[in-house]
């Protein structure tokens, strides 16, 4: 098998990609204000560009003709919003009825009172 292949086949992914986002993006941009859906900051001539499509479910291959995935989120409301659900992720959930276990099972306080009893 040549090297030539996979090149190929990563090229049209990439070329895959960008014309599903572009043909979503466009559409999200018809459909909703120009507004980002968190910040409510409004965006007019160039600076739409920074206004980008999240997807609710987080599925990019869910894009229904309603719209109803989708909210128009400027950059850095949708960086925050990948974020917050990468620190949820690493803090791991909490089961309804479950304790979360603690981060650090060291007690640096652990037996003070036990000592400042002992200086009366």
């Amino acid at each position: 098998m040549s090297q030539d292949r996979p090149d190929q086949i990563i090229a049209e992914a990439r070329r895959d990609r960008e014309l599903r986002e572009k043909t979503y993006r466009e559409r999200a941009l018809k459909l909703f204000p120009w507004i980002c859906a968190r910040c409510g900051r409004e965006f007019t001539g160039k600076r739409v560009r920074e206004l980008t499509v999240h997807h609710k479910d987080h599925n990019h291959d869910n894009n229904p003709p309603d719209g109803s995935n989708w909210e128009l989120l400027c950059l850095y409301c949708h960086d925050n919003e990948h974020s917050r659900d990468q620190v949820a992720e690493w803090y791991g959930e909490v089961t309804p009825g479950g304790e979360q276990e603690p981060p650090s099972t060291h007690r640096p306080f652990a037996g003070l009172d036990a000592l400042l009893k002992n200086k009366k």
